[in-house]
């Protein structure tokens, strides 16, 4: 190698001759291992993606096609045999947008949800912190004791609840008028109440295994420097636990803002024994009323349509409310 390209490849000042070239990257290929293992992970998704098109987007897409349909029938005064579906367009989101029922349900499960849900929020919250304490007895008795509610099929709760509503049979009634009060759970102005209390007792226990479960999942370090530095046990639950479970308190919120959209067996059994409740004491009641007593299926399915995405919208509408502050402080 000559002097004048040793010059040329040292750079001035430097003690060691530069590389004369860089090596060029190319993109690295997928080994065989890698590729074996994607196609393990797409075959444990794509069942569960086939499940859910087929027992979810698909129902779904259907309930809006019909939502945008209308039966017409033939003959003098629509009352022919023959009968066709033609496009309605929005003409039945229309019709269910003025049906001063439907929007009543929609105010009255508002209005439930908005009690009913943050007491059993509570509730579940304080269970769950009692039963994860350190000197928390029998907890695994207890822990079954407040979820076995959850195992009762709604219908059978109601229809149990509802041997302790109405007057006559219920001890509850005869306890109450024993002691000089006059109380009617089936009332118009205390039946929603009424229900609150089934829904409250059924999932209370639920929400209280989430709740655990995210306790669980605390390093009990946390713990032991808390008590190391004088916490005490308040400071502990308010300033470690319940921040920390945020997301579970996220997630069992989310599905009771789409549970109680969804209200339907309770009045629907309760319906029998309460005249206050009507075909349109909820959404969904009034939906199912068009549909297999009305013999509207369009207009129901417009219905559920609508109730689809109010429960959209406020669980979005929650999450984008507390994931606001988290994200500013990111």
């Amino acid at each position: 190698m000559s002097r004048d390209t040793v010059r040329r490849a040292v750079p001035a000042g430097s003690g060691r001759p530069a590389p004369s070239h860089r090596p060029s990257r190319r993109p690295r290929r997928r080994t065989r291992t890698e590729a074996r293992n994607a196609r393990a992970a797409a075959g444990f998704v794509l069942p569960f993606l086939a499940v859910f098109a087929l027992c979810f987007l698909a129902p779904l897409a259907y309930a809006a096609y019909q939502s945008l349909h209308r039966t017409e029938r033939t003959g003098p005064l629509g009352l022919g045999g023959r009968q066709h579906e033609a496009f309605a367009g929005l003409d039945n989101y229309a019709q269910a947008l003025s049906d001063g029922r439907f929007l009543a349900g929609f105010g009255r499960v508002l209005l439930f949800g908005a009690v009913q849900i943050p007491l059993m929020i509570v509730l579940a919250t304080a269970l769950a912190l009692l039963l994860e304490s350190a000197g928390a007895r029998g907890v695994t008795f207890f822990r079954s004791a407040f979820f076995l509610p959850y195992g009762v099929p709604g219908v059978i709760a109601s229809i149990l609840w509802g041997f302790l509503y109405v007057p006559g049979i219920s001890p509850l009634v005869k306890i109450a008028g024993a002691l000089g009060w006059d109380v009617d759970f089936l009332s118009r102005g205390t039946v929603l109440w009424a229900i609150a209390n089934i829904v409250t007792w059924q999932f209370t226990g639920y929400n209280m295994l989430v709740l655990i479960a995210q306790l669980k999942s605390v390093p009990g370090e946390l713990y032991e420097a808390a008590r190391i530095d004088g916490a005490t046990a308040w400071q502990v639950v308010r300033h470690i636990k319940i921040p920390l479970i945020r997301p579970a308190l996220v997630l069992t919120t989310v599905f009771s803002i789409i549970g109680t959209l969804q209200l339907f067996a309770e009045p629907m059994v309760l319906r029998p024994l309460a005249s206050a409740i009507d075909s349109g004491f909820t959404p969904n009641l009034h939906a199912y009323s068009q549909a297999f007593v009305g013999n509207d299926q369009h207009g129901a399915a417009a219905e559920a349509v609508l109730l689809a995405l109010v429960a959209c919208v406020l669980s979005f509408g929650f999450l984008r409310l507390v994931g606001g502050p988290a994200r500013e402080r990111r």
